[in-house]
């Protein structure tokens, strides 16, 4: 799985935790994060290069774990690789709408990924009434990278931007970026109780053992001279602060961090 850098890890947690006999590949493309504000084009080459160094370095699915890369680049990756590839945005897309009583269903993210409308499309594809409001959050990527998941200048970038949100009385947000969730407690605190926050992570990972199952391609732990899974985490810049920001996000200690760079 990949993402442009460690937000994604909320959903390997998923992932770790719905299939615990499953080995993870996770690749944080910090050298260029964020995706969100850079071109729909930029954001598939940038998708290809990943998803062809996953598929080599021997993976059974792949994982877009980035709202911003699933937008732009989901088809191409899934009609270049040769394995199945899943994105966060459907499965986001069909909790919000199982979430949602009556109110508008908000939908926050990286510029590029709302800009792409996905969220409004893949909710529309499956509740054609919903009303949808989006609303495109820049610099929560780079306070979540920074480490300011709970500061003074977080929640008041927060208040204006869920400005909106509040007054259009929305009874779902969609955190459609994999970083927002580590800043769920700052969201919440400005929507208020009675305002569900949808995190896909789960809804992948139950994508995700779904298609292996159909498959036929999950692991089975009974194989003889099983060791158990083998997690690997690999950052195209600065592995060391990924490694001292990634174990907030993992139940699992992250003890060791790879480098890989594409040139």
């Amino acid at each position: 799985m990949f993402d442009s850098g460690i937000g994604g890890l909320t959903v390997a947690n998923a992932l770790m935790r719905r299939l615990p006999f499953e080995s993870l590949l996770y690749f944080g493309d910090t050298a260029r994060v964020p995706y969100g504000p850079k071109s729909p084009e930029t954001v598939r080459r940038y998708a290809l290069q990943i998803g062809d160094w996953l598929v080599r370095e021997g993976v059974k699915c792949v994982v877009v774990a980035c709202n911003t890369a699933t937008a732009h680049a989901l088809e191409v990756l899934r009609s270049s690789l040769p394995v199945p590839v899943i994105g966060v945005v459907e499965p986001g897309a069909r909790a919000a709408v199982r979430a949602s009583r009556v109110g508008p269903i908000g939908v926050i993210g990286t510029s590029g990924t709302i800009g792409s409308g996905a969220y409004v499309r893949a909710i529309h594809q499956l509740s054609p009434a919903a009303r949808v409001l989006s609303a495109p959050c820049p610099l929560f990527v780079p306070l979540v990278e920074e480490g300011w998941v709970d500061h003074p200048a977080t929640r008041l970038i927060a208040h204006e931007y869920l400005l909106p949100m509040r007054e259009a009385r929305v009874d779902t947000l969609v955190l459609g970026c994999t970083h927002y969730p580590l800043l769920a407690p700052v969201i919440a605190a400005e929507m208020g109780p009675e305002v569900q926050l949808i995190d896909s992570a789960e809804e992948t990972a139950a994508e995700v053992e779904r298609i292996l199952g159909d498959r036929g391609l999950l692991h089975d732990p009974a194989e003889a001279h099983d060791v158990g899974p083998v997690h690997r985490v690999v950052a195209s810049d600065a592995p060391q602060h990924f490694l001292t920001l990634g174990g907030r996000f993992l139940d699992v200690p992250l003890t060791a961090v790879e480098y890989h760079v594409f040139t």
